[in-house]
């Protein structure tokens, strides 16, 4: 079996940067729609569904530590779900097949660069002392297009095999 073959017999993941996620039940709703696994990875607890398909890891130590589980958990049918710019990076070395932010905006091997430029150059005018807007609010159409965008992560992977 070459590996191709091998990628297509993996299940297909959901894993979730949980600190702060605010589509946290939305991954549960996809998810269990599409009978796929998702894994919450955090540094804390909190409260999700009892279901065989849900899974919640806390990880203790570093503030990384989260995000260095979450990577380990990449295969090429994963998807994953983060807010956080240099994971959504590393995720997509490590070959996930897709990694949304919680509004549904997809990071791409295209596109992580200028993020990842955007957010160094806004930290060092913070750390300057300038004062610069963070993100927008988190809106319903955010949510709504996160739906849409998971959805058809998750669809287009169980096609492939």
């Amino acid at each position: 079996m070459d590996q191709t073959d091998t990628e297509t017999t993996l299940p297909v993941r959901l894993l979730v940067d949980a600190d702060a996620c605010p589509v946290r039940e939305e991954c549960v709703r996809v998810a269990l729609r599409h009978g796929v696994k998702v894994t919450f990875v955090s540094n804390s607890f909190f409260r999700i569904e009892a279901d065989p398909l849900v899974e919640r890891e806390i990880v203790p130590g570093n503030f990384d530590a989260a995000d260095d589980r979450i990577v380990e958990h990449v295969t090429p049918r994963s998807v994953v779900v983060t807010a956080d710019i240099l994971l959504a990076e590393r995720c997509l070395k490590a070959d996930a097949s897709a990694v949304l932010g919680p509004n549904g905006k997809p990071f791409t091997h295209d596109s992580i660069g200028m993020a990842v430029a955007t957010r160094s150059i806004m930290a060092d005018l913070r750390a300057g002392g300038a004062q610069v807007g963070g993100p927008a609010p988190f809106a319903k159409a955010d949510r709504s297009r996160f739906l849409s965008a998971l959805d058809v992560a998750i669809v287009r992977l169980k096609r492939q095999g």
